[in-house]
């Protein structure tokens, strides 16, 4: 049986990625920052699928060489899904940036020394935002600008972190060189297989549906399902034809925030507003809220991702946006009540 080492394996798509290789048959190494989560990562995958012994723990750390070796030894693939993520925009912004990048080499660097085939890395549709304050038409060879203005810390972690692997992949040395694939998804909804809210597409959802968001930013992108992720992550550790491509893994069109807060009002969640703040205010805010300053170039545009790559290669169609969200908001609801 072919092993998988899922880095961030605690995380939102770490857990769905976690159930979805075990569906299909393969084993699962999982990394957390601390093993004293393992019972209860565990509890939560076995509600998904029985793992029959193919499912197991490492500790590792994005700053630290200490476990990687270890830990890429009897793999055959690897899924990087740890990154650190905040909110709100740090003051720091190397708070982001550092462990994203460092994280990054150290998967790739220890996988090539292990013999590791294929890793398959988990970035971000904000990588290919160009210069962020404009919209923008994106596709796979698209690159956001992380001397742009107004860049937040977030958007250059991921974009740094991105290039600086693809940079590993084209300067590789040796026979066995290490393959690559990279998964671009948008804003991430979907139910979460933990038993916590945590993280930022829980909280906007348990904010709007307890009326605790009076005004929605004015931004439409692509928007992707977590379930979907985890799905492509998998097919794309054999497939061949995916070798070396970026895919964006996101809705066929964009959506707004207030087509999200209409879905959610239209099916019984009426505290929720639909009210979107103008542009000018929500940027003069962000001057003093850190929660909207990372948001502030992205305020009045529109991205458009093109999936037909992802469709074509995958043979894939994007869950619907409607089902993700109200299967979001059921889980938010699920965990409030309990």
């Amino acid at each position: 049986m072919k092993k998988v080492l899922v880095t961030g394996v605690s995380g939102y798509v770490g857990l769905h990625a976690a159930v979805e290789l075990l569906k299909n048959g393969y084993a699962v190494k999982g990394s957390v920052r601390n093993l004293s989560k393992t019972a209860e990562l565990t509890r939560a995958i076995k509600k998904e699928v029985e793992p029959n012994g193919n499912l197991a723990f490492c500790e590792l750390n994005l700053l630290k060489d200490d476990g990687w070796a270890e830990a890429m030894q009897d793999c055959d693939y690897v899924l990087h899904i740890a990154s650190p993520y905040v909110a709100s925009e740090p003051k720091d912004e190397s708070e982001l940036i550092k462990p994203a990048i460092e994280g990054t080499q150290r998967a790739l660097n220890f996988a090539k020394d292990a013999g590791v085939k294929r890793v398959v890395l988990t970035s971000s549709i904000v990588a290919m935002f160009g210069d962020a304050n404009k919209s923008l038409n994106i596709k796979q060879d698209t690159w956001s600008n992380p001397k742009a203005k107004n860049m937040s810390a977030y958007v250059k972690s991921k974009t740094l972190a991105e290039k600086s692997a693809w940079d590993f992949i084209e300067t590789q040395k040796g026979d066995n060189k290490l393959e690559m694939v990279v998964i671009n998804p948008g804003p991430i909804w979907g139910p979460t297989l933990s038993d916590k809210l945590a993280g930022e597409s829980m909280n906007i959802v348990k904010d709007m549906i307890t009326g605790k968001m009076p005004l929605l930013a004015k931004v439409r992108i692509n928007m992707s399902d977590v379930r979907d992720i985890a799905r492509i992550h998998v097919k794309a550790l054999e497939n061949e034809q995916a070798n070396g491509q970026r895919f964006i893994v996101a809705t066929e069109n964009p959506y707004s925030f207030k087509e999200m807060a209409q879905i959610l009002k239209s099916n019984g969640n009426n505290k929720v507003s639909t009210l979107e703040g103008p542009n000018f205010l929500l940027k003069f805010m962000s001057n003093f809220n850190s929660d909207l300053k990372g948001m502030k170039p992205f305020i009045g545009n529109t991205y458009n991702a093109d999936i037909s790559k992802t469709k074509e290669v995958f043979t894939w169609n994007p869950i619907s946006f409607e089902k993700s969200i109200l299967d979001t908001a059921q889980s938010v609801k699920h965990r409030l009540n309990t």
